[in-house]
């Protein structure tokens, strides 16, 4: 089956397939595992200290990998400042950045005239319409089944992409639910170009700070097991449902605003869960997806499943 779409010809990858920026998880080994096996590895840049930390992960991939990977630079609305991050990129040359989680016209700005290929998570028309007009180069749309932070209208990947590729003229890449061959060709019969996957690409072998119970938890979770958490902030998130996320919950009804909610969503927070596997302790980032979960496989080995399934598909099409 010939898998070029325009997403593989923009980024110069064999398979459309795109690993997201997975907070606190998405360094050089993971990264580097998805672009071998033909895909678009991504390390996450404002999960990193400072910006030496992250030049020294894009020399690791690059020891690690002769194919394209990209940087991720999530820029909520109380993420930290990322300018001097952004420097280090275009400094090493990085062949791709993707935007997440906030406006990227401040960041577009810094790459003007570099030859850096712009990708947007984007959660709406509108906002793919808007990242269309500030230069991005494709969307990465994602759906309501996704994990980690979505868009406020809850809408869903099956509704959510083909009205997105209707909309804009560049290529669309599908996000939230996709966790196989089915989920890609899913989104490729609604016209999207490409997948990006967050949650199924931790529970691998290379995902190597996830700790177990983490990975246990998406493969023993099931589509019914997360929660949508910090609506009152307006980003709303999902997340595996526990002890943890009942307690913001519980806190969100009286809407106590971020700094009522800091100590329960920040990142230390995150990481006793994903790190340390207190899961009574933290949360973690999950999408529905994790009911699709049934193993730890190598990248590579997940890779080649999804595009033997797809295979298969396409066959049955014919």
């Amino acid at each position: 089956m010939n898998w070029k779409t325009r997403v593989t010809e923009l980024l110069n990858i064999q398979y459309p397939i795109i690993q997201g920026g997975l907070a606190h998880l998405a360094y050089a080994e993971l990264a580097a595992a998805v672009s071998n096996a033909g895909g678009l590895g991504q390390i996450t840049a404002m999960s990193m200290d400072n910006p030496e930390e992250l030049q020294r992960e894009i020399v690791k991939v690059r020891a690690l990998t002769d194919k394209t990977f990209g940087v991720n630079f999530a820029i909520g609305q109380h993420g930290r400042p990322f300018k001097e991050f952004v420097d280090i990129a275009i400094q090493e040359n990085v062949p791709v950045v993707s935007v997440t989680g906030g406006n990227p016209t401040t960041l577009f700005q810094q790459l003007e005239g570099k030859d850096i290929v712009k990708l947007v998570l984007v959660s709406s028309k509108r906002q793919a319409e808007k990242a269309e007009e500030l230069g991005a180069d494709a969307v990465m749309v994602v759906g309501q089944e996704g994990g980690g932070h979505l868009g406020k209208d809850d809408i869903g990947t099956f509704v959510l992409i083909p009205r997105v590729v209707d909309a804009v003229k560049i290529p669309v890449i599908a996000s939230g639910g996709v966790g196989d061959g089915r989920g890609l060709m899913a989104a490729l019969s609604f016209g999207a170009e490409g997948v990006e996957m967050g949650t199924r690409f931790i529970a691998t072998k290379e995902c190597i700070h996830a700790s177990e119970v983490y990975k246990r938890a998406l493969i023993e979770g099931e589509e019914s097991g997360t929660v949508v958490i910090k609506r009152s902030l307006g980003a709303p998130a999902r997340a595996i449902s526990n002890v943890w996320t009942d307690k913001i919950l519980n806190a969100e009804t009286l809407n106590p605003g971020y700094e009522g909610l800091k100590s329960y969503i920040s990142g230390e927070s995150n990481k006793r869960y994903i790190y340390d596997g207190e899961a009574d302790k933290g949360f973690a980032w999950a999408g529905q997806v994790m009911g699709l979960i049934q193993d730890i496989p190598s990248v590579k080995d997940l890779i080649q499943r999804m595009i033997t399934q797809g295979e298969d598909i396409r066959k049955m099409w014919n």
